[in-house]
């Protein structure tokens, strides 16, 4: 314990008295931490003070200043307080008799603990004391870390070490403990529940932002501001920047001392390497992914679902669906992560794997929410497959390449391989790369459109959504059925093309569809 005003006033062999009345001094005054003693008998000492020292005084400042300035000891006072002293001790019978009735009122009026010093007690006996009690808690505190930091390391060494150190963690700091992993989930909190909603959901949210960017970061967060009993939460990032594996937090009521630090610090430390010891095992898996997902997509799933079994669960049962989201570099850990939590979640009946720089999923028809989960999360394009039967995975995994090649150029997060196929053959082959043929083939119409001001692209089109026929046209357009064939003709004129057969207008539509 660090010394206090308090512990001053108690210790017999210095005989303080404090002359200002406990009820005129704020809540906790006399609890206030000493953190040095210095003794001035300068008219303004306030400029070699800080917050927390104990000024002592002979009062040889007031024989001089009191008759030139009634009231200097309210000033006096005043100075002081601004500075954040704790305490002001006053050393009689040196200078003069008895302390200054003045300075005794102004302490009460302004709240300023303020007690005497007898003859017989030197000023530095009382520096003395507040040093050597400094000393001990600095021996003490720093004492407490390396027992902390050595009951830590003996944590780290239990079968589930990295609960156990962050139990140790909140055990030594009296406080809340919690690491929210890659993928943004409270992963363990010591003590189990010990953090409540709403603070809880605000220090994972402030966490994911944090994993997120992608940065070494730490940071302060007040929780819970919205109720009674708000928390102060310090947030740390876990691993190198680019490849962040989690967020350390921990709730504490005030700022952390260096012994304090030093704790936290190891833990970061041991944390963060038995993270990224998982990293190496979780890379193993991943390897050991891949190579079930080949022989899935090759026919093969015997092995699959007997070893899948074994190391997390059953197989996807049919009907199910494949889908396949990109993996950029800094959010593929995030992304393995979330998988790896969702397939302990459903005891298996989840399959994923690592296909060059995309994800392959394996998921029952009713977990298809899934891929708009991780195109939401990760901001990242997702294709999806039908439903389909146990064997026809590689036509399911086909279905969701061309829906993922879709996601890509439309970046509309999710699509699903039945949005492509209920807009026919024609809009399918309708790719990007026929954007430059298409606007080549269309070109006659628009230019000719833009020089006169006429809709030659527009009847055309009509023209072919109505099947060719000039009087269906003519009523969706609200024109004459001859104005619509006068316009047709042009447009096969312009286009060197007769479209009275099938072919050309396929062709024609094709081009259309690949301009939208």
């Amino acid at each position: 314990m660090q010394p206090t005003v308090r512990t001053l006033l108690d210790r017999p062999e210095l005989g303080l008295k404090l002359l200002t009345p406990p009820d005129a001094l704020p809540p906790e005054a006399l609890d206030a931490t000493v953190v040095w003693a210095h003794s001035s008998d300068l008219v303004d000492p306030a400029p070699f003070l800080d917050a927390g020292h104990v000024l002592l005084t002979t009062g040889t400042q007031f024989e001089r200043a009191e008759a030139d300035e009634p009231d200097f000891a309210d000033a006096y006072v005043r100075r002081l307080l601004e500075t954040g002293i704790a305490a002001l001790g006053f050393g009689t019978e040196v200078i003069r008799a008895g302390t200054p009735d003045a300075l005794v009122d102004a302490c009460a009026v302004q709240g300023l603990p303020l007690f005497e010093v007898p003859y017989r007690t030197p000023f530095i006996a009382i520096a003395r004391l507040v040093a050597d009690l400094l000393a001990e808690d600095a021996y003490a505190r720093q004492a407490w870390a390396l027992a902390a930091q050595r009951a830590i390391s003996l944590a780290a060494l239990r079968p589930d070490g990295l609960s156990a150190t962050l139990g140790e963690l909140s055990h030594r700091l009296d406080a809340w403990v919690g690491l929210i992993d890659a993928a943004g989930t409270l992963d363990r909190e010591a003590p189990d529940g010990g953090l409540a909603q709403p603070a809880l959901g605000e220090v994972v949210g402030e966490a994911r932002s944090m994993l997120r960017r992608g940065q070494r970061a730490s940071r302060t967060l007040v929780a819970g501001e919205s109720i009674d009993a708000p928390q102060r939460i310090t947030l740390q990032t876990l691993g190198g920047g680019g490849a962040l594996r989690g967020v350390l937090a921990i709730g504490d009521s005030a700022e952390l001392d260096q012994a304090g630090r030093e704790v936290v610090t190891s833990v970061i430390a041991l944390a963060g390497l038995a993270l990224e010891q998982n990293r190496d095992l979780d890379r193993a898996r991943g390897h050991l992914r891949t190579g079930l997902l080949r022989g899935i997509l090759a026919g093969d799933t015997d092995l699959a679902e007997r070893v899948a079994s074994e190391m997390w669960g059953p197989l996807p049962s049919a009907p199910f669906r494949v889908a396949i989201a990109d993996a950029p570099v800094q959010h593929v850990d995030r992304l393995i992560e979330l998988l790896e939590l969702r397939v302990e979640e459903r005891a298996g009946r989840l399959f994923f794997g690592r296909d060059e720089d995309t994800v392959v999923i394996l998921l029952e028809d009713a977990d298809a929410a899934l891929a708009e989960e991780i195109a939401a999360e990760f901001e990242v394009p997702v294709g999806l497959s039908d439903a389909v039967a146990a064997d026809a995975v590689a036509l399911a995994h086909e279905q969701a390449l061309r829906a993922l090649e879709r996601a890509r150029e439309t970046k509309a997060g999710v699509v699903a391989f039945d949005e492509i196929s209920r807009q026919g053959v024609l809009a399918f082959l309708a790719r990007t790369d026929a954007r430059a043929v298409a606007l080549a083939t269309l070109a006659p119409l628009t230019e000719y459109d833009e020089a006169h001001g006429t809709s030659l692209l527009e009847t055309t089109r009509s023209w072919l959504e109505h099947g060719g026929q000039f009087d269906a046209t003519a009523q969706a357009l609200g024109v004459h059925r001859h104005t619509v064939r006068s316009r047709v003709a042009l447009a096969e004129k312009l286009l060197g093309r007769d479209l009275s057969g099938f072919h050309a207008r396929a062709d024609l539509w094709a081009a259309l569809l690949a301009v939208d």
